[in-house]
């Protein structure tokens, strides 16, 4: 009963992600912040929801001012790296290359604490000798992160797919207005061309 409740507390706590929907205005930056351990496992998963041309800037700078990741007029993407010392890192979304419009953005920061883990439960597993919880420990590490993974994919997709069922809408409400448009001309070049016709043929008597 005691390594069922620490398995439920390992699963729920391994990985720390957090998902934000954030508007970064035009001519605006948007950083955020996370204070980690070195060599802690660290990454970025963002998809712009609406706005412009679904496209921003992304800079990801360590503690160091090091640049770890920068990407310009991204509308998706998903970056994945170690903390190489530890300190603050900074997650910064930029849209001042627009010149009028906000921008959305779904991201995700996932921070693995496997590292810490695997101490803590090293020193225990030495204690009391029991390997069998060590692999149990193992894939409930493994499967915590998966279903972390399976999560946040989702979350993406739903994004995207409001992405495409919103270009959708606005592609098939264009097709009607171009349809009904083509319509009217066609019935007023009828129209037009029954009148000539008529005119063209009428007898004209000269009094």
């Amino acid at each position: 009963m005691k390594w069922l409740i620490f398995c439920m507390f390992l699963v729920i706590f391994i990985v720390n992600a957090r998902c934000y929907f954030i508007t970064v205005d035009a001519h605006a930056e948007e950083c955020f912040f996370d204070k980690v351990d070195f060599g802690t496992k660290m990454g970025l998963t963002f998809e712009i929801a609406e706005g412009g041309f679904l496209d921003i800037d992304v800079k990801i700078v360590g503690p160091d001012g090091r640049i770890i990741y920068q990407g310009e007029r991204e509308s998706s993407g998903k970056y994945t790296f170690a903390a190489h010392t530890t300190g603050v890192y900074t997650y910064c979304f930029s849209n001042q290359k627009s010149t009028m419009t906000p921008k959305v953005v779904m991201f995700n920061m996932d921070i693995d604490e496997n590292r810490k883990q695997n101490d803590e439960n090293a020193v225990g597993e030495a204690q009391e000798g029991d390997s069998n919880h060590g692999k149990l420990d193992d894939m409930i590490k493994d499967l915590s992160t998966s279903l972390w993974g399976v999560k946040n994919e989702q979350e993406y997709m739903q994004v995207r797919d409001r992405n495409h069922r919103a270009i959708n809408e606005s592609t098939n409400f264009r097709v009607v207005v171009w349809a009904f448009f083509e319509a009217m001309v066609l019935v007023c070049v009828t129209v037009g061309q029954i009148f000539y016709l008529k005119r063209f043929f009428e007898v004209r008597r000269i009094v």
